[in-house]
């Protein structure tokens, strides 16, 4: 499989999962995609020798944009790890059921616009919950609507503020989300 990753912010999933392919016979990172040239996660990109791209949220929704880019890097797999545009209906139907995304709670638990980063932690603690975890989804035009591929978990204690909240759904992310992607691929391509 050729991935793309799609973010927006600083990038430490991005880093983690291509760390994990970097060895990988099967599968690898084709390309880095921003919709912001400022995002870490660029230069993240850069420094492990993985292409990289600058799409502003304006020219998202641009065919003759986005898709020739993809083409050109191989790019049959689109996983977003902290994008926080809607990806547009365009490419959700040139991708079907071949982009995944990273939410930080239980969905549909804290899920839908507006619900992003440490916005989900906040909400976590003022809602009481005792639990919070990963959601693992394909995208769909609905926001955070999408089939859930796996969800894991960890426990909210009453004293966590939503920094801490944020730290424990940080290691769910880290140790999931790239053996996530290697199964899902794996099994798309034995089947």
């Amino acid at each position: 499989m050729q991935a793309a990753i799609f973010v927006s912010g600083s990038g430490t999933n991005c880093e983690n999962i291509i760390r994990h392919f970097t060895a990988s016979e099967r599968h690898s990172i084709a390309l880095v995609v921003s919709n912001r040239s400022d995002a870490y996660a660029l230069e993240r990109a850069r420094r492990l020798g993985v292409p990289t791209a600058v799409v502003p949220k304006a020219q998202l929704a641009d065919a003759a944009v986005v898709l020739p880019l993809l083409e050109s890097h191989g790019v049959d797999f689109i996983v977003l790890a902290g994008f926080l545009p809607m990806v547009p209906e365009m490419l959700i139907d040139a991708f079907p059921r071949r982009i995944v995304n990273i939410h930080p709670s239980l969905l549909p638990r804290h899920g839908g616009k507006g619900m992003w980063g440490h916005h989900v932690h906040e909400a976590v603690r003022a809602a009481g919950d005792t639990e919070t975890g990963i959601s693992i989804h394909y995208v769909t035009p609905v926001c955070d609507g999408g089939d859930i591929i796996a969800q894991f978990s960890c426990a909210v204690a009453p004293t966590d503020t939503p920094d801490d909240i944020a730290a424990h759904v940080h290691e769910l992310e880290m140790e999931h989300f790239p053996e996530v992607l290697e199964q899902l691929w794996d099994g798309m391509q034995a089947g």
